[in-house]
């Protein structure tokens, strides 16, 4: 099912934001990696897989799938794991599930940032991604989208045709212990570093979660 969306949707991607994408050659043609790109847009985590020739699950927060129907029917299709961001549980059952998916040899996309970017800056990681890399071995794929928040701007419920782009950077393999908060805080800092090198955003040492509680956004 997945493929014939893909199919449908991959031509759709490319006549609405006309993609330029580097990079896509570190990408493995197979085994597992993790894509741990920046945040911009609700479909982001639609765009890149439907743009990249293998298959790719990403995880979205379940508003993603409830509060829109646009963004939630693009979920739908891409394959998304929803996840409940207020339940450490949840969370932690996501990533037994992406885990489970890495150690089958399958691509997994993640949004370190836990949230979309309020004003277009990159904001700290969480360290998610950290405990899949050490937990797995997997190899990290950093990516920086650029454009995508004006395929939907937020609070639009309608996309619009815009030209994004999308760069992937070389693999980063990773040493250390999932278990280990010192471990897990090290490796989300330097995949940090490595999006913000390709995508020139300025960074944000803060959580975005914590920068729109504090100034009252959503």
């Amino acid at each position: 099912m997945y493929e014939v969306v893909k199919f449908a949707a991959a031509p759709l991607a490319h006549a609405m934001c006309t993609p330029h994408i580097s990079g896509a050659a570190h990408v493995p043609r197979s085994g597992p990696a993790i894509l741990a790109a920046n945040h911009l847009s609700v479909l982001d985590s639609f765009l890149l897989p439907a743009l990249l020739p293998r298959h790719v699950t990403f995880t979205a927060k379940n508003e993603y799938f409830d509060g829109n129907p646009v963004s939630g029917f693009f979920m739908r299709l891409g394959g998304s794991l929803p996840i409940d961001r207020e339940s450490a549980h949840a969370a932690q059952a996501m990533l037994d599930d992406a885990a489970a998916l890495l150690e089958r040899g399958e691509l997994f996309g993640i949004h370190p940032e836990g949230t979309r970017s309020p004003d277009g800056r990159l904001y700290r990681g969480k360290v998610g991604v950290a405990w899949l890399a050490l937990k797995t071995g997997a190899p990290v794929l950093p990516v920086a989208l650029r454009g995508t928040e004006k395929v939907l701007p937020f609070g639009s419920k309608v996309p619009r045709p815009a030209p994004i782009g999308i760069t992937i950077g070389a693999p980063m393999r990773f040493e250390g212990e999932h278990t280990s908060a010192r471990d897990r805080r090290r490796v989300t800092d330097e995949i940090m570093a490595a999006i913000q090198r390709l995508s020139g955003q300025e960074y944000v040492p803060t959580y975005a979660a914590s920068y729109k509680a504090s100034n009252g956004m959503s």
